[in-house]
């Protein structure tokens, strides 16, 4: 744990007498069933608010410290960091009574004497509630500036506008092991998930972006040591917390975490943030139909990036001299799991299908990737938010050609995560049959899944096709879009080339949808 900033916790010790422990070793107390350290664990990790302060850090004077004396409410200080330790009673081996004798104080040298083996910084995390606040002795700009490498946002730096629409802006802080370095980032909302992170560390440079609603949190830090190149991310969601464990070269304890880069500890509009890319290395490239490919990449292991369902990354290619940038919908390596295994099941890999136009600029040169080369993968982006599918009933889904990406995830999704789901209907529209994207994987999940129904349209058809033909239209979408039941909660999704979506789009409002029905995919 890291305590720059902070003067030698000597100067904020409570009574010296706290130093008379008994020095024969110390006497375990019989723990009650239900309270072993793995309960303790389950409970640390179960998201449940133990400090009290739903998930802020506060800075903690001595006057306050000393309030909190109670077994009911015990806060102690070690090393300059203050924590909670009420609910922990009951799971503390060496019974309530050692916890109180440090109950309101600094419990530093009484902990060393007796807690010297244990990491506490693991077991007690989720009790933090702060950091000792900094005697006022320090000039007051060495102070603001200390405080914003340690993640205590100074006022003046805290967006007005989430200052005025969110309940608090985010915060992070960090803390280490020998080996480890955690840095904890406290979102302050429910909605995070991994999805709404990602983490990229390129030579020097270590970045952490998170999106909390419409604003992108960011963490940007040249670190001051040197890390390996794998790292974890986690997220406890229903307090916004996420935690990124970080692999130290060497076991060296780290007097900071590093020397903030540009934006540092900022909160800004997602609109008024550039898009970052990552170099991924082509895997594997196959044939889909005629003319479309699936193309897989592998993020780099120094990158923790997950698309959410609905959204789209931009790919870039540097093509005659210039940087070219176009937008693709991840898709996953199939519908059906039995049509082939997934290469690798982690979220490392990421899978696209796009369709060759020889005429065109980028595709042409997407094409002739070699696997092992690279392209440039950007953040996600996209305004498809999974709230959109909360108790839905029906989802119908409208694609034309390669709009048909963003529905497979859509659709895969729905079918897995979606309990009020009835029924999942795909209407397909292609020039001829040799266009149909995975035509067998979208029978075979018919037959496979009741709520699900895939028709085709072709506006080329053979003579023998007895299926549907024609374009998008009132006729064929009022046949479509029947409800399971009549008061059915119904949403529709719509992608394709634009004079395809801006048709159906109006189609859709002619049959009395409401927008809240209706998402259209547009890039």
């Amino acid at each position: 744990m890291h305590q720059e900033s902070f003067p030698n916790t000597d100067s904020q010790s409570g009574p010296r007498s706290q130093q008379r422990v008994a020095s024969g070793g110390r006497s375990k107390v019989p723990l009650k069933q239900g309270r072993s350290l793995m309960d303790w664990i389950r409970l640390t990790k179960s998201g449940k608010d133990l400090t009290g302060l739903k998930g802020r850090l506060i800075e903690v004077t001595e006057e306050e410290l000393k309030k909190h004396n109670k077994k009911d409410d015990c806060w102690i200080c070690i090393r300059g960091f203050v924590y909670n330790v009420s609910p922990y009673m009951e799971y503390h081996p060496g019974g309530e009574e050692e916890l109180m004798r440090a109950a309101g104080s600094d419990g530093t040298d009484l902990f060393d004497q007796v807690h010297r083996w244990v990491n506490y910084e693991s077991m007690l995390k989720e009790c933090l509630v702060g950091r000792m606040a900094i005697k006022p002795a320090l000039p007051k700009d060495y102070r603001e500036e200390k405080k914003v490498l340690n993640g205590m946002l100074p006022k003046s730096q805290v967006t007005d506008t989430l200052a005025r629409e969110g309940p608090s802006s985010p915060s992070y802080d960090w803390f280490q092991t020998d080996s480890l370095v955690t840095i904890v980032v406290y979102t302050k909302q429910k909605d995070i998930n991994l999805g709404s992170i990602t983490v990229d560390h390129q030579g020097d440079s270590f970045r952490v972006e998170t999106i909390i609603k419409d604003y992108s949190y960011l963490i940007h830090i040249g670190l001051s040591h040197e890390i390996q190149e794998d790292f974890s991310v986690q997220v406890v969601e229903n307090v916004g917390k996420i935690e990124i464990v970080l692999k130290k070269k060497e076991s060296t304890t780290w007097k900071s975490l590093g020397c903030p880069l540009e934006n540092h500890n900022s909160l800004l509009p997602k609109k008024d943030t550039d898009l970052y890319y990552r170099k991924c290395q082509l895997i594997s490239k196959e044939d889909v139909t005629h003319d479309t490919k699936l193309f897989s990449v592998m993020l780099p292991p120094s990158t923790h990036l997950q698309v959410p369902v609905g959204q789209h990354v931009y790919l870039k290619l540097t093509i005659a001299g210039t940087e070219i940038v176009k937008p693709y919908t991840p898709v996953s390596d199939s519908l059906v799991p039995e049509f082939k295994e997934p290469v690798f099941p982690n979220s490392k890999y990421i899978y696209f299908l796009v369709k060759i136009y020889p005429a065109g600029l980028f595709t042409p040169e997407l094409d002739l990737l070699q696997i092992g080369d690279y392209v440039s993968v950007s953040n996600p982006e996209g305004s498809f938010k999974i709230s959109q599918f909360q108790e839905m009933e029906d989802l119908f889904l409208l694609a034309a050609g390669t709009g048909f990406t963003p529905m497979v995830k859509v659709l895969h999704y729905a079918l897995t995560g979606i309990p009020s789901l009835r029924k999942v209907k795909l209407m397909f529209f292609n020039k001829t049959e040799d266009d149909i994207i995975w035509r067998s994987q979208l029978e075979k999940l018919a037959l496979k899944d009741k709520r699900f129904d895939v028709e085709f349209v072709l506006s080329a058809p053979p003579s023998e096709w007895s299926g549907k033909q024609g374009y998008i239209s009132p006729a064929l979408l009022s046949e479509f879009l029947k409800k399971s039941l009549e008061k059915s909660k119904v949403l529709i999704c719509i992608c394709g080339p634009t004079p395809f979506t801006e048709q159906g789009m109006k189609f859709l409002h002619d049959l009395n949808f409401s927008k809240d029905e209706i998402h259209s995919f547009t890039a």
